[in-house]
């Protein structure tokens, strides 16, 4: 990690001189006497307020404070940079052990590193790495110093930063955006294609032979439960009806004599004998009616006579006229396919499992469906998974019944569906596409006063829009959410033209 640290941090160098936008010297602002420059100097303590510079015999830089001088310089030859502070008054070196130094490294990503000094030969060394970028803000407090008086120095240093006005920003179609926390989703990807739903889709057969008489229905039509597909004149159906008819009749002679017996029995003008014939025949009658209807009922067709042999084929719920396989004047088998129809207001996933990975995809797992073809992409749950793994393919099958109510997810397509394995929160997350790479290191354009630095991080988890940021970043920082590429390529078009 430190190592291709050092290596983005060799290459921001050398897009700096190309660039001429980059701060790359030290920059510390020379101070004056709080007295003399009308602050409250009970306090005891003296800051630095001037940025005239001023190198050091050690080859830093010096801040003035009365006769007392401070000599700052960033030591980096060693691979572990570090803060070294020198301390003179009257010109004379202040021993080391009369001084006590504590210092802050505030940086724009968020955050903040506190400095501890111990004394090495002649000078006060930081005992913490200042790791690279070296974009930050420090500050250091000194006590006491030979006239009792606490001092704190400034120290900023910016490299790497690319410097852009709003306009810049707006032109370049920079978005903007803050870290903050997320639920980042671990998934497992897996290939998968859109299906039509079984559960609702039917094949309409005639049920009865037949020759087409009309077909209003068409292919790709949307019908609603009910409406007339096709109509067949079948001579079944018409010897069917005409029994309906006679069972009709005999039904309303047989209740006029079982009413005619009854009666006569009841005024004990005829037996007992008479009445329970014409009770039976009547009960026999009403058998034979609703055999009848029910065999209507069972091949679709209804009672009405107006037309014997007329069979209308009707659509049996809503839905998509997905394949037609009926023309006028066709004879029609009882058995035949002639339509089929589906409603795509749900439609199936479906897609396989290795066996290495079944124990992660289970009923009721939560998923995501996305497709090259669209932009969107739509949540489910695992409806199936099956209990065999297949022989040739060693894979099981799984499916998701996914709601389509814009009927835009088409059987067919081919889609990509990420399963999710565990689900955390994260206190620090951006927008996938803000990651870049640069050397091998991802890194995130953050927003600096006047421009934006490359800011290296290590990413965690990453969803299909969100990514974990484990360490680089803090909640709350301003970056770049989109088009972060055009910074990157700022980058890269500065190193070449440096290189010539």
């Amino acid at each position: 990690m430190n190592h291709n640290r050092q290596r983005l941090t060799a290459r921001v160098r050398r897009v700096i001189c190309g660039l001429a936008l980059a701060a790359t010297s030290l920059v510390i602002a020379n101070v004056t006497y709080a007295s003399e420059q009308g602050h409250n100097v009970s306090s005891g303590t003296e800051e630095s307020h001037n940025s005239h510079l001023e190198k050091g015999k050690n080859g830093g830089e010096i801040t003035r404070f009365g006769e007392t001088n401070v000599e700052l310089l960033l030591v980096e030859g060693s691979g572990e940079p570090r803060l070294r502070i020198w301390v003179t008054s009257r010109g004379e070196s202040v021993p080391l052990d009369s001084i006590a130094a504590k210092g802050q490294v505030s940086r724009p990503n968020g955050e903040v590193q506190n400095l501890s000094f111990v004394s090495e030969n002649g000078y006060l060394q930081s005992e913490q790495v200042i790791a690279e970028p070296h974009f930050f803000t420090l500050s250091v407090q000194i006590m006491p110093t030979s006239d009792g008086k606490t001092i704190i120095a400034h120290l900023e240093r910016e490299e790497g930063k690319i410097a852009l006005t709003d306009e810049q920003v707006t032109t370049a179609g920079l978005s903007m955006d803050t870290t903050g926390p997320a639920v980042v989703e671990k998934t497992l990807k897996f290939p998968g294609e859109i299906k039509f739903n079984e559960d609702r889709t039917a094949h309409v057969v005639p049920r009865l032979e037949g020759v087409v008489e009309s077909v209003p229905a068409n292919l790709g039509e949307r019908v609603k439960a009910g409406q007339v597909l096709a109509s067949i004149s079948s001579a079944a159906l018409a010897d069917m009806r005409s029994e309906l008819l006679a069972a009709q009749k005999r039904n309303v002679l047989a209740r006029t004599v079982f009413n005619r017996e009854r009666k006569l029995w009841q005024e004990k003008i005829s037996a007992e004998q008479d009445y329970l014939q014409a009770r039976a025949a009547l009960a026999e009658t009403e058998i034979a009616l609703q055999n009848i209807k029910q065999k209507l009922k069972t091949v679709g067709a209804s009672g009405d006579a107006s037309s014997l042999s007329r069979l209308e084929l009707r659509a049996p719920f809503d839905g998509v006229i997905i394949e037609k396989h009926i023309t006028l004047g066709e004879s029609v088998r009882e058995d035949a396919s002639v339509f089929t129809l589906s409603d795509l207001r749900t439609v199936w996933v479906e897609f396989h499992i290795a066996a290495k990975d079944l124990q992660y995809v289970q009923i009721g797992k939560k998923v995501k469906v996305s497709s090259a073809a669209f932009t969107s992409t739509v949540r489910g749950t695992v409806s199936y998974v099956g209990a065999l793994v297949g022989q040739q393919t060693r894979t099981a099958t799984a499916r998701i019944t996914l709601d389509n109510p814009d009927m835009a997810w088409r059987p067919g397509i081919f889609v990509t569906v990420d399963v999710v394995v565990s689900e955390r929160d994260s206190a620090v997350t951006v927008k996938a596409d803000a990651i870049q790479t640069i050397e091998g290191q991802p890194v995130v354009f953050i927003a600096v006063p006047g421009g934006f630095v490359a800011q290296p991080v290590k990413v965690g988890a990453i969803n299909n829009d969100r990514a974990e940021i484990t360490t680089g970043l803090s909640t709350g920082v301003n970056y770049v959410a989109e088009n972060s590429f055009v910074l990157k390529s700022e980058l890269g078009k500065a190193t070449a033209e440096h290189s010539h």
